[in-house]
């Protein structure tokens, strides 16, 4: 009877949401003034990061989801480096979840499972550019995501 308890245990914590393979899709480093820029970190440059994420279904119960970052350093109308990278994995969502969760399943937690290996993908590139790591802060993809719900549901409306 021990057995069968723990049986069902395991089977009741599988993961809704599993990383399959994770990639770099496509990875980008400018740093436009170099090396004049290197030496000139001195009041340091703002930066400005983006975060977007997209998914697509691969069939099944596997889906694609891609977190792209970009981030700029610049000061005056002087840019010291752009990095860009969209950073994927493949998600399989197990069997039994609402067909009405598997989207906010695969735009949140995918996302979420990425985002410590596309920040350092973004650190270490920012880095070998000869400038200090860049360390993203936190992201929110709950926030993310009902922020993109409410901009696509708010788009048609601006439409008609």
């Amino acid at each position: 009877m021990a057995e069968e308890t723990a049986a069902t245990q395991a089977v009741e914590q599988v993961p809704p949401l599993t990383l399959t393979a994770q990639y770099v899709k496509d990875l980008s480093f400018e740093n436009p003034d170099a090396p004049q820029a290197l030496g000139d970190l001195n009041p340091p440059p703002a930066i400005k990061v983006d975060v977007d994420v997209e998914a697509k279904s691969l069939g099944g119960q596997y889906y694609e989801a891609v977190l792209h970052v970009r981030a700029t350093a610049e000061r005056d109308d002087k840019t010291f480096f752009v990095v860009e990278v969209s950073y994927g994995g493949v998600c399989a969502v197990a069997e039994g979840v609402p067909q009405e969760h598997v989207q906010p399943l695969v735009m949140i937690e995918g996302p979420r499972l990425l985002f410590p290996f596309a920040r350092a993908v973004v650190s270490d590139a920012v880095r070998d550019g000869g400038f200090p790591p860049l360390l993203i802060n936190p992201i929110d993809f709950a926030a993310l995501f009902q922020q993109m719900q409410a901009t696509a549901q708010a788009e048609p409306e601006g439409e008609a």
